[in-house]
């Protein structure tokens, strides 16, 4: 059976959700990230999972948020933005996947950079509400 979009509404929502998401993260122009409000976008059982790297790096929300806080808001991590740049997604009733290349800049202990990736998302609906279940990313180096 083909993955199909049930309807405008529900990818719109998905579509909302994955910029909320991106935008989380953003501390340019004085902007103060408000990482902990990753909870209400994922489900409870939320996992996050970095692969740019020989051994994947896991998370539950609390072990992803507390450290991405800190370096967001302490210096470490400025003038940071993260954005899609393509996506693909798919919806199947109430299930959805997203696959998206992303760029993102920033200073790092106040050295330029910028990266791009790719990042997988899963999304379930409950309650006529689209949650994130997992988010996976690679880095391109």
């Amino acid at each position: 059976m083909e993955p199909e979009h049930l309807n405008k509404k529900d990818k719109e929502q998905i579509d909302l959700l994955t910029k909320r998401f991106f935008d989380l993260f953003t501390n340019t122009d004085d902007k103060i990230p408000n990482v902990k409000a990753l909870k209400s976008f994922f489900i409870k059982e939320g996992i996050i999972i970095n692969n740019s790297f020989e051994n994947p790096l896991i998370y539950n929300l609390d072990n992803f948020i507390t450290p991405r806080e800190e370096i967001l808001t302490n210096g470490t991590l400025t003038d940071f933005r993260e954005h899609e740049i393509s996506e693909k997604t798919e919806i199947f009733r109430n299930i959805a996947q997203r696959f998206c290349h992303y760029k993102k800049s920033g200073k790092l202990n106040e050295k330029p950079f910028t990266s791009e990736g790719m990042k997988t998302i899963q999304f379930i609906k409950t309650a006529n509400q689209w949650k994130i279940s997992s988010v996976t990313w690679s880095d391109i180096e």
